[in-house]
Formats: C-alpha cells, sequence, structure tokens
C-alpha cells in the first residue's frame, strides 16, 4: 500500500505528477496497523502527526479503556516541542548534540520500571571503550513531543503483544569495501531490503568481472521479503539486481524515477531476470510494507538526480538509512536535500542513524555541482583543440553541465561508451537531462569537425581496461586517437586501488601529445559524498540515539565513528560492524536498546564471470592466482594400460612458466624426472591415475621450486594405451 506523506519542505517535486489524490494527508500513525496495538478514537484528527491536542485525547481515552485514572491538567505550552525549528547553520556543526527539552516519563498509576544493569547492550560488542576523563553529556532526542505529567508516553507506543520480539539489521555488502552494498531489515518474520549493489573486483581476482552480495540468509525466507527500496541509480546500489531478485522471490520495488529507468534498461540485458514489479516514488512517498515496516523517502544529494534517504518505522522506533548523499545547496537538475525534514525527524527522534562514510576521511565541506559547471567553463574559453573529457557515466549531473557548455561555446559532442550512451538515453527519457539531440554528433562525421568545435565524453578516467580512454590510448578505438593539441580532463577522483591504472593511462595521453587536467589540478570534480563537517551537521540535524556509519572500507567507518564521538554521541551507541554482522534492537527494562552482536549471517564473495554467478570459487580464484605468477607446466604421459609402464617419452608444454625453446636443459631434466616417477611406482599402483598424476604434481612441482625458485601450476595428464 502507497501512501502519501505531506512534505513540510518549501514547493513541490518537480519530478510528482501534480495530480491530487485523497491519499495525500494519510501519514504514518505508529499506534496503528501493528498487531496488538491498540486502536485510535475515529474522532481524533491525526493527519498532523505533531497535533499534541489531538494526541493527549487518544491518550486520555486508551487509559480510560484500560480503567486507569486520568489527569485532566492539560499540557503548557512551554511543554510543546516544535517541528518547524531554524535550520542548524554549518558553523554550529562541531557543537555536542545537546537536548534541553524536559522530559518526564511518569505514567499514572503505572508502577515504577526497575532500572536493571544487563549485560545486553554491551560495551565490548559497540564500537570501542569509552575514553577515559570528562565527556559531554548527550542527550538524544527521543521524542518531539513533551511527555507530561499525568499522561502515558505518547509516540511509538506499540504494543509488546504485536509478535515483535526483536528488530535485526544486517548489512550484506558495504562495510568492509566501497561498493556491493545490501542492508536488510529483519523484524517480527517480515523483511525489508535496501539496495542491491555490486562490487567490481580487486586486483587479485583475475577473470572476476564483478561481486554481487550473498543472499544464501534469504533463501529460505522468501515469503517473509516485503519490499525492496532502492535508493538511487549507481552499480554499487543497482548492479546486483537482475541475479539477485530471481533468487529471493522476485518481491515489489520501490525506487526514484530516474533509477526505475535505469534498473529497467540494465534488467533487459539479462534474459534469465525476472521482469520486476517496480513503483516509482517521491520525496512525499509513504509505504505500508508488513506490519512491521512503513517507509518514508527523504530527497538527498549526490553525483545522480534522484536520490533519496530511506526513513523507516518500526515498533522500535524510526530508523534512517542516508544510501550515497552529499549536501549540496545548488545541484544541477535536482532539488536540494530536505534539511528542513531532517530537522524535523531529529526532533521527533531517530533510534537509529546509518550514514554514509565514503568521505569521512575529507575534512571540510563538498564542493557544489554547479561551482564545478563554472570552472569548467572559464577552461573552456580558453582551449582551443578538442576536448576530451573521461567521467563516470553515472555522472549525469556532470553531463548536464557539460552539454549547457556545449552549447554556451558553439561545440559539437560525442558520447563514447555503451554505459555513457545507454544512461544519456535513459535519463533524456525521463527528461532528467535537458538538451538539443541536435547537439550530439555521430562517429561517422567527428573526424570531419573542426577540433575546435568538437568535445568528447567518455568512461574510463579510472584507467579501466575495456573503457573509451583505454582504448584510445591503446590504438584500438575505432573512431577517436590523441592527437597533438588535444587537451584531457579527469573529471573523476582516484577510486582507491586505481592509483596505478591511471598514473599509466596519464602516462599514455601525454606520449601522445595531449595536455591534461585534472581535479587536483583544476575544481574539475565535485564528489558525491559528504566531507567531514557535512558528516557533522548530518547528525546534529537527526540527532541519533544510536549511530552506525556504512558504505566504506573499516577506516573510515572507523573515521566516521570518531566523528560521531566528536558531536556527542556515547561510544557505546555507535557500532562499527562488518559485514553480516547482526545489530539487534529489542525491548530491555522497559525502554528499546540496541547492540551489536557477535552473530554473523554469510556475506561470501559471489562472484560472476561472464554468464556464469557464483560458480568461481575461493579455489578457482587461487589457481587463477597462481597461473598469473608463475604460470603452468603441462606434463602429458602416455603408459601402457596393463603393465603401467611408459610408452615414449613425456611431452611437456610450459605457459607462462619458461619459453621451453629458450631452456632446453631445464626441460629435459625435468623429462628425465616424469620418466623416473612414472618407473618407479610401487606395483599394486601401476594403473592409478590418481596416484601418478598426485606424485607428478607434488615431486615435479617440487624439483622446478628448487631449480628456478618458483612454483608454476603443475598439470599432469595421463593416456593409457
Amino acid at each position: 500500500m502507497i501512501t502519501k506523506y505531506k512534505s513540510n519542505s518549501a514547493g513541490a517535486s518537480p519530478f510528482s505528477s501534480g495530480k491530487k489524490s485523497s491519499e495525500d494527508s494519510v501519514v504514518f500513525k505508529p499506534n496503528q496497523n501493528f498487531s496488538g496495538a491498540r486502536k485510535m478514537s475515529p474522532a481524533n484528527n491525526l493527519s498532523d502527526p505533531l497535533n499534541i491536542d489531538a494526541i493527549l485525547n487518544e491518550n486520555k481515552e486508551f487509559l480510560r479503556q484500560e480503567g486507569k485514572p486520568v489527569e485532566t491538567k492539560t499540557a503548557s505550552t512551554e511543554n510543546r516541542a516544535t517541528v518547524n525549528r531554524p535550520i542548524i547553520l554549518r558553523a554550529q556543526a562541531n557543537r555536542p548534540i545537546q537536548n534541553n527539552r524536559p522530559v518526564e516519563n511518569k505514567v499514572v498509576a503505572a508502577k515504577p520500571a526497575t532500572t536493571v544493569k544487563t549485560p545486553y547492550n554491551n560495551r565490548a560488542n559497540n564500537y570501542r571503550t569509552p575514553r577515559t576523563g570528562a565527556s559531554t553529556p548527550y542527550q538524544p532526542a527521543t521524542s518531539n513531543i513533551t511527555t507530561l505529567k499525568g499522561v502515558a508516553p505518547v509516540r511509538q507506543v506499540f504494543s509488546q503483544q504485536s509478535g515483535s520480539n526483536s528488530l535485526r539489521i544486517m548489512v550484506m555488502g558495504g562495510l568492509e569495501e566501497v561498493g556491493r552494498n545490501m542492508t536488510i531489515f529483519e523484524c517480527n518474520k517480515e523483511i525489508i531490503i535496501i539496495d542491491m549493489g555490486l562490487q567490481f573486483p580487486e586486483e587479485d581476482m583475475p577473470g572476476i568481472d564483478y561481486i554481487i552480495p550473498n543472499v544464501t540468509y534469504l533463501q529460505d525466507k522468501k515469503d517473509w521479503i516485503k519490499g525492496v527500496i532502492i535508493s538511487h541509480g549507481h552499480y554499487d546500489h543497482i548492479g546486483g539486481i537482475p541475479h539477485i531478485m530471481g533468487e529471493i522471490g522476485n518481491p515489489p520495488m520501490f525506487m526514484g524515477k530516474l533509477t526505475a529507468g535505469l534498473v529497467r534498461k540494465r534488467n533487459i540485458e539479462y534474459k534469465s531476470a525476472p521482469t520486476l514489479k517496480i513503483k516509482e516514488i517521491d520525496d512525499s512517498s509513504s509505504i505500508k510494507l508488513g506490519a512491521s515496516f512503513t517507509v518514508e523517502f527523504l530527497r538527498v544529494n549526490h553525483s545522480i538526480p534522484d536520490c533519496f534517504a530511506t526513513i523507516v518505522r518500526t515498533p522500535f522506533g524510526v530508523f534512517v538509512h542516508t544510501g550515497d548523499f552529499k549536501i549540496d545547496f545548488t545541484p544541477v537538475n535536482d532539488k536540494p536535500a530536505d534539511l528542513n525534514r531532517m530537522a524535523q525527524l531529529g526532533a521527533a527522534g531517530v533510534r537509529l542513524l546509518m550514514s554514509d562514510s565514503t568521505d569521512a576521511t575529507h575534512p571540510g565541506y563538498q564542493v557544489s555541482e554547479s561551482y564545478i559547471g563554472e570552472e569548467m567553463g572559464k577552461l573552456f574559453e580558453k582551449i582551443e583543440g578538442r576536448i576530451i573529457i573521461g567521467t563516470f557515466a553515472s555522472q549525469l549531473s556532470r553531463v548536464q553541465k557539460i552539454f549547457d557548455l556545449a552549447t554556451k561555446y558553439g561545440r559539437r559532442v560525442s558520447l563514447q561508451g555503451r554505459s555513457m550512451t545507454s544512461n544519456v538515453e535513459v535519463a533524456y527519457e525521463i527528461g532528467y537531462l535537458k538538451f538539443d539531440p541536435k547537439l550530439l554528433i555521430d562517429d561517422k562525421d567527428l573526424n570531419k569537425m573542426p577540433d575546435n568545435k568538437v568535445i568528447i565524453v567518455g568512461t574510463g578516467a579510472q584507467g579501466e581496461t575495456n573503457a573509451f580512454l583505454s582504448r584510445v590510448v591503446n590504438g584500438e578505438h575505432r573512431v577517436v586517437n590523441i592527437k597533438h593539441g588535444d587537451t584531457v580532463l579527469f573529471s573523476s577522483s582516484v577510486i582507491p586501488g586505481n592509483e596505478r591504472s591511471i598514473q599509466n593511462l596519464m602516462d599514455r595521453v601525454v606520449r601522445q601529445g595531449a595536455k591534461i587536467i585534472h581535479y587536483k589540478m583544476l575544481d574539475i570534480h565535485a564528489g558525491g559524498h559528504a566531507k567531514a563537517e557535512d558528516l557533522k551537521l548530518t547528525m546534529r540535524l537527526f540527532k541519533p540515539e544510536y549511530f552506525m556509519p556504512i558504505e566504506a572500507n573499516h577506516y573510515m567507518l572507523r573515521a566516521h565513528a570518531e566523528l560521531a564521538e566528536q558531536v556527542g554521541i556515547p561510544v557505546d551507541k555507535i557500532f562499527v560492524a562488518d559485514n553480516g554482522q547482526v545489530v539487534d534492537f529489542r525491548m530491555v527494562g522497559g525502554k528499546v536498546e540496541g547492540r551489536l552482536t557477535n552473530e554473523k549471517v554469510p556475506t561470501d564473495y559471489v562472484m560472476v564471470d561472464g554468464l556464469g554467478v557464483g560458480d568461481v570459487s575461493e579455489i578457482v580464484l587461487r589457481d587463477r592466482r597462481m597461473m598469473s605468477e608463475d604460470g603452468m607446466i603441462v606434463v602429458i604421459v602416455t603408459i601402457d594400460a596393463h603393465t603401467g609402464d611408459i610408452i615414449g617419452n613425456p611431452d611437456l608444454i610450459s605457459r607462462g612458466f619458461v619459453h621451453m625453446k629458450e631452456n632446453r636443459e631445464l626441460i629435459e631434466k625435468t623429462r628425465v624426472r616424469v620418466k623416473k616417477i612414472v618407473k618407479d611406482k610401487p606395483t599394486a599402483s601401476a594403473v592409478d591415475d590418481d596416484y601418478i598424476k598426485n606424485k607428478i604434481r607434488n615431486d615435479v612441482g617440487q624439483f622446478l621450486f628448487t631449480q628456478t625458485k618458483r612454483r608454476p601450476m603443475v598439470l599432469p595428464v595421463i593416456i593409457k594405451v
């Protein structure tokens, strides 16, 4: 069921249909729709979630039904908190989070809760032990509505008879790497999933195309899965969809309009993938998924339009998953992040904030995409020859700026690379990219244009082997070649691990006569992730009770955790987890407590190689690594099927080990060694193929190591005649 949430942010979304619906005013009511929860009085009007009088009346009615005394004292205006607080300025980001609102948790005629110190929220399982010395007091905003004396707590009251023993959160990928992002929320045998991304292979994974999350944990829980939410359209968040959706029962999916277009386009390429049940959302959507989850969406900015943070309302509180985000007050072809609503959520109370950590190690604030366009415009004024720009195919905001500048300076644009062309096509059809189609130039006309009238945009700024820029410098591109007078712009930052590939690419570009401009020389790239001060501001706005850094390597998660400490979040409420490690929230002593458990679910790599998914194991990778490092040698032996005697001389084939013509002596010694192995075998093993193969593999391998200090893969082949 999809309903609409009335956003308090100024202006309507430019991507919404604009149609009015009878459900436009329907919002999530935390006291409804859960098994065993109390029912709302039909007389109460809670269309405004912060209508205090209506909530107090509802609570009084509930107390009467329970036969409990009710005080007639009304709330003073001094005790009423307001949501429309002014947005916190960035200068305040370094102040510790505090909440000075008076909160009383008394319930008339109710027994006081007994405080029990239990080992459940064990600090040893959390981020780390607290620092010694004085610390800044931290009081998370557990409720925007002050709990009044004589009235039961009113915000997010759920009956414990609902059958929800705990809420479990498992991040299946993205806590030990950049990519493979996937998060599972599980409550009362109901599951929702956020993102299904891929991870590009590491250097020690020869032949692997990419890696996707392991969904073994979900195999026997397909009927629990109520929906999949996709935060945005980058491959590290959508790349695993064609492979995973069929494995988990093809549940409904919810995502923004542009993301939906990119997901549909990718899914068509996989014939075995099921037809996806996609429902498009915007920042006013509210989705009821099962009895345990109501999901809302918060607009954020990134390097691609239509990005949303996910707000998950549960029986255990509100959980916020930011996805990839940055704070950009002047984005390109997108609305700014809704900071006002972040503050509203923080004032109302956020149980856990799961926040992007990719740029947590970078100080300061992220640069706006609009500023990058201005800097590129200054370059375009001065450059006389061809302009070749390497960037990510998903950097659609950057592509829009390039189209605008091409129009301004009278240049035509050539798009290179299948992913670049495909993404631009999808974004143009949906309406996210706005340009005159006549601006684009076909490959057949590219070399007929004057150099000062051409811009070539393609992929490969990370040095990828088969991408546009690599094929150009290797002379393998059918149309484009580097020549004197060209200017190549590397309009992307360096992804960790790609430094050597990018340096080699730059060397070859310069050798062929072109000039290079990259992001360290001029501001021609804006990252898509919030930097340290932006992250502090985000935490101050949301004011979470618990905090969990996500979507980065462990070092970056730790850096983000330290930022959370700086703004006042207690260290025992900061969870730095590994992939698959279960975070558990449950009622303890009358209140919700969270902990980072020692339980882990399977998150092993599932590698995609060509059409094979998961059929490349660690053993296969080990063999590939061995062959790539020391090569291989094939030993072919012909033996008599009856006697086991060797017939003729063994044949040897070397690949990647030694050049046989230049190492005749070593090859001959190896051949003699093989003959001796076969001849000296025990009589009982005369025709035992496995014994002979293992003997050849072990003895020849050891012999070659003593001769060369290398360990090639030895492949024995036995032919019986």
